[in-house]
């Protein structure tokens, strides 16, 4: 059974995201979960077919159906993740807006169990991810009790960040940063591409730290909710992950960044609130990394 919502971060009676889609449960399954937050971007470069992506109807239909069956707790995650997806609309708009560019929207689809993508089929066990080719973020709301159950993230602002996260990763393909790692990661032996992997991720947690600064800025947070978000940030680094799974410690094999590393970008994306920083994660790599500002 889905928990509650710890509720600290002021967020009701506030502005809620447009672009929010709810979809049914599908049949269609994938063995394998991985756990924590993942960027879908191996069905991406691997070609996945964009016919997936359901038609309006259909959307409508799923909507319906998803209405009907779910809690009020869910429904209280669902109200609360479409407030902060409009606060990163705003603040993206805005940070956008200082670099004379536009910035298309993403969408967030919301599921229970399992459902289709553009990037393949959606699964729980996968976590919280962004799909390029439909510009969309993926959330089952379980999620929220396995952040504080498994990984011991408890609370509203570490789901926050969780969705501030995704975002980030629809930012960095507003700016062209996805495109060319999709291209290294065919030339690269997965050892090497995992580095550009590492700072993707990290650059994603800085990005999330500014979503943090932003909401403080609002007077949106309340005392501890920074915390919470910092501690989700260290809890599902690969060191850790790999140590609950049992596993040796091999940075080699790190996709998303060290306990620490993640921590240190989501604050420094806190300390600075620009995107001219969040470059600093694809310094010292064999390939240039720019973007499009």
């Amino acid at each position: 059974m889905r928990s509650n919502l710890e509720v600290k971060m002021k967020w009701k009676n506030r502005r809620k995201s447009s672009n929010v889609n709810r979809a049914s449960s599908t049949p269609l399954v994938f063995g394998g979960g991985i756990g924590g937050l993942v960027l879908m971007l191996v069905f991406y470069f691997l070609g996945a077919d964009p016919s997936v992506i359901n038609d309006r109807n259909v959307d409508q239909r799923q909507n319906r159906q998803y209405e009907e069956n779910i809690s009020e707790g869910q429904r209280e995650l669902e109200d609360f993740l479409s407030v902060v997806l409009a606060d990163t609309e705003d603040m993206w708009h805005e940070k956008f807006s200082e670099y004379n560019l536009t910035y298309n929207e993403p969408q967030m689809t919301l599921y229970t169990g399992s459902t289709k993508s553009a990037c393949g089929i959606a699964q729980s066990g996968m976590g919280p991810f962004y799909c390029p080719l439909d510009q969309a973020v993926y959330i089952d709301v379980s999620f929220y009790d396995e952040l504080k159950n498994t990984y011991g993230a408890g609370g509203d602002f570490a789901f926050a960040y969780v969705l501030a996260h995704e975002v980030g990763h629809h930012v960095q393909n507003e700016l062209g940063i996805l495109n060319q790692t999709q291209k290294l990661q065919k030339q690269l032996s997965e050892k090497e591409y995992n580095k550009y992997s590492v700072a993707q991720e990290l650059q994603a947690d800085y990005f999330a730290g500014v979503y943090a600064y932003y909401s403080k800025e609002k007077g949106y947070l309340e005392k501890g909710d920074i915390e919470e978000a910092m501690k989700a940030a260290s809890s599902i680094g690969d060191d850790k992950i790999q140590e609950m799974s049992g596993s040796n410690i091999n940075p080699d094999k790190f996709t998303h960044g060290s306990s620490r590393d993640r921590k240190n970008a989501f604050d420094m994306g806190y300390k600075y609130h620009d995107i001219e920083h969040s470059m600093e994660f694809f310094k010292n790599l064999d390939y240039e990394i720019k973007i499009n500002i």
